[in-house]
Parts: C-alpha cells; structure tokens; sequence
C-alpha cells in the first residue's frame, strides 16, 4: 500500500476462506494476522528475516494485502474508512 492515507486507517475487513467478511480494527487485525503466521510451518521469505510473529503481521499489514496459506488458499484484509476524514 503506498498510498499514505490508507496507512491513517484504522479499520479493516478480513477474508479467511469459508467464512463471512469480517470487520477489525487495527490492533484486532495485527493479532488476526499473527495468529495466522503462527498457524504456518514456514513464514514467507520476505518475513523471515523479522525478530518475531507480531513484527511479521505489522509488516504485512504495512506493504501487503494478501497471505498464501497452500495453494489456491489466501487471507486477504483491506484497509477501509469508516468515517470520512475531518
């Protein structure tokens, strides 16, 4: 997301397969996405180099908006408003 202004979000919808969206605010979205990172045998490259699971989910929800489970199987989470900006 390169956009500054989606960064001042502070709600998300989150899709897991099989089940209805889901809307969470930031902090809910960050221990959403480490939970999930718990659940992989392997992180993905790019987060393997991170001190732990927590710093991992921040830098997906920082520069992603998907997470491949298995093949064909993704998270996916959108930075969305609630209110307009003041």
């Amino acid at each position: 997301m390169s956009d500054p202004l989606i960064r001042a979000c502070d709600d998300y919808v989150v899709l897991e397969p099989g089940k209805p969206e889901q809307l969470l605010n930031a902090a809910d979205t960050l221990t959403w996405l480490s939970r999930w990172l718990r659940t992989m045998e392997c992180l993905p490259a790019d987060l393997q180099d991170l001190p732990d699971v927590e710093s991992a989910a921040q830098r997906l929800l920082d520069t992603a908006c998907d997470l491949e489970l298995s093949p064909g199987v993704s998270l996916q989470w959108f930075a969305i408003r609630l209110e307009p900006p003041a």
